[in-house]
């Protein structure tokens, strides 16, 4: 909590003490001044007459002087006033005692002009020395013992700073109340080099936070139902969806129309597609680990060397009528649940397939000539003119099947 000295504009005497909380705003301060002084004000000038419209730009022990709307009239222009200087240094006095530790008031020899890139900035020294006591602007404005570092001046005496004044400006409110205020069009990068240049290690730090924040993520992102859904409405029916290398992981894409993408070596781990349409789209080398795909329709979909590890696949239909075949050969499919599925002519060459689930699947014409098969549970398949030359069928079980297997089918 913070307390201020009011008066009444133009006097220097009858002044009020008035409390700032932190969440105070300036109504409750113009409220709380105007029962004190008895008054109607509504606005706030400082004693250079400038007007206060910032509740965090207000220091212990500020002086201000209420207005009903009037311009600034100078302290003492009122009749029976005393001087203003002697008036505030009565207040000062009166209230030092009862404040240990706080900062003394500023006189005027401590006030400052700053000409930052031609821009003039008033401030105190202790402003510019008390938040960090090595930067470079502690060392330039510090007590006389101090200073290390010395500026030219311009013809009014303004010292000259050869810096940004539009990244500057905050900088110089952080250092008046301890808070990094940016404006939405203020670039936090540009503040930061200004930061860097004075040598502000604490803002340093805080401003690096947000600009990390605010960075636009990377390709690693996975990309949700929502983004998606925008791609597919704004690319022409006529022209390919290219989802090459994107990541997918954790998306709901179930029951969309994905036919003919491009998922190319693209994650789909963890992605639920339960009921999507994914009819020649092209999923080679895709990771697929554990994703849903339940009721999938899959017509000549390309999913070389996919990694399918962990999916469930039941009653997906691969098979197209017209003969563009699937093709799944070399897919890592280590128990992957396929049950009930339509996998009539289905390309599945030397693809992994150990301890997967085919119960009641038609496998009819399909090639899984040198896949793994081992302990698959092949029962109640269809598994008529199936290619299993060189297959590994270890422990796979092959019970109430359809029709017969051959052994002509699996000898190489």
């Amino acid at each position: 909590m913070k307390r201020i000295a009011v008066f009444r504009n133009g006097s220097a005497s009858d002044g009020k003490l008035v409390a700032v909380t932190d969440s105070a705003t300036l109504q409750d301060i113009l409220f709380e001044a105007n029962k004190k002084l008895g008054s109607d004000a509504k606005v706030l000038y400082t004693p250079q007459g400038a007007t206060l419209d910032d509740v965090l730009l207000i220091r212990d022990d500020d002086v201000y002087y209420i207005s009903a709307g009037e311009p600034f009239k100078k302290p003492g222009s009122v009749s029976g006033s005393e001087p203003h200087v002697d008036v505030t240094k009565k207040f000062i006095k009166g209230h030092e005692r009862k404040m240990s530790g706080t900062t003394s008031a500023c006189h005027s020899s401590e006030w400052v002009t700053l000409n930052v890139g031609g821009k003039i900035f008033t401030t105190t020294r202790s402003t510019l020395t008390q938040q960090d006591s090595a930067s470079m602007l502690a060392r330039m404005f510090g007590d006389e013992k101090t200073v290390t570092w010395h500026s030219s001046v311009d013809e009014s005496g303004a010292y000259l700073i050869d810096r940004s004044p539009r990244y500057f400006e905050p900088i110089l409110n952080y250092l008046r109340h301890g808070q990094l205020v940016l404006d939405k069009d203020i670039n936090p990068q540009g503040v930061l080099e200004e930061a860097r240049f004075f040598g502000l290690t604490s803002l340093m730090d805080t401003l690096e936070e947000i600009i990390e924040k605010n960075q636009v993520p990377d390709d690693r992102t996975p990309i949700t139902r929502r983004e998606l859904v925008l791609r597919l409405l704004s690319t022409p029916t006529n022209k390919e969806l290219r989802c090459q290398g994107m990541n997918f992981t954790g998306a709901n894409l179930s029951k969309l129309d994905l036919r003919y993408i491009n998922f190319k070596y693209a994650i789909l781990k963890d992605a639920n597609l339960a009921g999507a349409n994914l009819s020649y789209c092209n999923f080679e080398r895709a990771d697929l680990n554990k994703t849903v795909l339940d009721s999938a329709n899959l017509l000549g979909v390309k999913m070389l060397c996919a990694n399918l590890e962990g999916a469930s696949l039941r009653g997906c239909n691969f098979e197209d009528p017209a003969g563009s075949r699937a093709n799944l050969e070399g897919a890592l499919m280590k128990n992957v649940n396929l049950e009930g599925s339509q996998l009539a002519g289905v390309n599945l060459r030397v693809a992994t397939l150990k301890n997967a689930n085919l119960q009641n699947c038609d496998l009819r014409g399909a090639v899984l000539a040198g896949a793994d098969l081992e302990n698959c549970d092949l029962s109640g398949c269809d598994l008529q003119e199936a290619n299993l030359r060189g297959a590994n069928l270890k422990g796979a079980a092959f019970e109430l099947m359809l029709n017969p297997l051959h052994m002509a089918q699996a000898v190489r």
